[in-house]
């Protein structure tokens, strides 16, 4: 009787385990709107996934972007490409995608029921690129200013508008504006959204007060200056042009921050002039993962393989009390950090306030990924719907049901009151199944309904081996408790034997199959494991309540 309570409080664990891991859940999803802005919202769904085939999804056709420079040889660029793609997206959690090389210079994805097409484009496209710069202290900015500006004036920079139309405020202050004590510098360093008081600025001797002088305020460390953010693209388009970039001191670079801040109640970025040789690069970067903390939001936490520690460590120990910007696709994330001390494999990156877990998330991930080795840009992408469509989906729907139908009937028909209890065990078998899948976040695509089938029959077929095991041990004269444990005992070794094959043969399909073959092994694994906790453990578990209920001369139906 104990064994019995031990074993009905087990299938009575699994199977709430069960519901549990199939309950609908609210989840955040993305929606467009008709202005073609986005916006987040939540919906009630079932973990249970649906592939491309039976869902539709999201189509990506990627190419290669030589608008920053001459690829030589694009089909080897997109075949190392395609391997850094293929890992971010599977990171992603979205399995059964079609990645696949198209061509010589383009990357097919079609990923199903993605909700977020942004994400899943920004997570495909982006460099990934990260460098440690060091930020200048030799006021090389300050003196180039005087070149800068005749350039402004020469090209009519110094005639660019204002996003609402009207001609652009000057800063009543030069380059040389730096903040005074009158500032609150604390918040300005701590590059968060915050207002900060009013803050007066001087210029500089030297300063000739042109358009690019007025437009930029020098910040709170070396090499750190600030702009108002409505100047962002004019500016940007300024400091990228070929007279520009040839204007700067030799050894530097201006990068843009991916932080802003509040002066006199105005939005400002940040803009820094850096080494342009980095200290070390991502190149050498193992491992990382996202976390959070009160003080500095979100944060990356990286770890560099013992070589990367090596020349951190060497290189970070030069710079005592320089500033180091941490700089990601050329944007400097957050704000830099002084270095105090010798730095070796471990760091981390500030996203800043206001960004989420998830963005940083995809951050580590793609960091893991790798930086792509050639520059990617977006040829195509639409949604696209069941790939199978709607009528080959009902048919196939209707043909999985018929033969779980036909399974029952047989069952019934044939084994009687065993092939009754055979069927309760399939019932728990189906949702143990789709429990599994969903907690393991696989994708159900057509193939592996038919794996699904396919492990019904399957489950069945150990049912069959045990239940004609029983019928000659009662032939034998054996009473039926003995008939039934001799049974399950003599057709086990059958049991395990077929499916122990089955499952190697799906765990060879798992690894050397792509997409739906994937799709079909998963589905199949999962089956064959359900299968033999239903036919071995809980169908026996049904025949000794049986026999524990029904005291005296006993009759087994089968």
């Amino acid at each position: 009787m104990s064994n019995l309570k031990w074993r009905l409080i087990t299938i009575g664990v699994l199977s709430l385990l069960s519901l549990w891991a199939l309950f609908p859940r609210d989840v955040k999803t993305r929606q467009r709107r008709p202005d073609g802005t986005f916006y987040d919202t939540t919906s009630r769904r079932i973990p249970l996934r649906r592939g491309l085939d039976l869902s539709g999804g999201m189509h990506l056709a990627l190419e290669v972007d030589e608008s920053k420079g001459t690829i030589a040889n694009k089909s080897e660029a997109i075949d190392r490409a395609l391997k850094v793609v293929r890992t971010r997206i599977e990171g992603m959690g979205v399995s059964e995608t079609v990645i696949q090389k198209a061509g010589n210079d383009r990357i097919i994805i079609d990923i199903p029921g993605i909700d977020d097409r942004e994400r899943a484009i920004t997570m495909v496209q982006g460099q990934a690129f990260l460098q440690f710069q060091i930020t200048d202290k030799t006021q090389a900015l300050e003196k180039v200013l005087p070149r800068l500006d005749a350039i402004a004036r020469q090209t009519g920079f110094g005639a660019t508008k204002a996003a609402d139309g009207k001609p652009a405020e000057k800063a009543d202050g030069g380059l040389g504006g730096l903040l005074t004590s009158g500032a609150d510098t604390s918040k300005v360093a701590a590059g968060t959204k915050k207002d900060s008081t009013k803050t007066d600025s001087a210029s500089i001797p030297g300063v000739t007060g042109g358009v690019i002088s007025k437009m930029i305020l020098q910040g709170q460390m070396p090499g750190q200056f600030l702009f108002e953010k409505a100047n962002y693209d004019a500016l940007k388009k300024f400091l990228e042009a070929p007279e520009v970039v040839a204007a700067l001191p030799p050894g530097k670079v201006i990068r843009f921050g991916n932080d802003s801040t509040v002066v006199q109640n105005k939005i400002y970025r940040f803009l820094y002039l850096l080494d342009r040789n980095p200290i070390i690069t991502g190149l050498y970067l193992t491992d990382a993962k996202p976390n959070s903390s009160a003080l500095e939001g979100t944060v990356v936490e990286f770890t560099l393989s013992n070589e990367g520690g090596r020349i951190f460590g060497r290189e970070t120990a030069k710079h005592l009390k320089d500033y180091m910007a941490i700089v990601l696709d050329d944007i400097v994330m957050g704000f830099p950090p002084i270095i105090n001390g010798a730095i070796q494999t471990r760091g981390q990156i500030t996203m800043g306030q206001g960004r989420d877990l998830q963005a940083a998330q995809d951050l580590s991930l793609v960091l893991k990924a790798g930086a792509l080795p050639v520059p990617l840009k977006v040829a195509e992408v639409r949604t696209i719907g069941p790939s199978l469509g709607q009528d080959s989906i009902r048919k196939a729907t209707i043909a999985g049901l018929v033969a779980v139908v036909l399974i029952v009937g047989v069952m019934l028909g044939y084994y009687k009151f065993s092939g009754m209890l055979a069927v309760g065990g399939l019932a728990l078998y189906v949702l143990y199944t789709l429990a599994t899948l969903a907690g393991f976040d696989a994708v159900l695509t057509l193939p592996g309904l038919a794996g699904f089938v396919l492990s019904i029959g399957i489950a069945v077929d150990a049912n069959v081996l045990i239940f004609e095991r029983i019928r000659e041990e009662l032939d034998r004269g054996k009473t039926v408790r003995t008939s039934i444990d001799e049974g399950f005992r003599h057709a086990m070794s059958a049991i395990i034997d077929s499916n122990v094959s089955t499952a190697l043969t799906a765990m060879v399909l798992y690894q050397f199959g792509t997409g739906p073959v994937k799709g079909f092994a998963v589905t199949l694994i999962a089956g064959i494991v359900a299968s033999m906790v239903t036919s071995i453990f809980v169908v026996r578990t049904f025949f000794l309540l049986w026999l524990n209920r029904s005291r005296g001369a006993q009759t087994l139906s089968i």
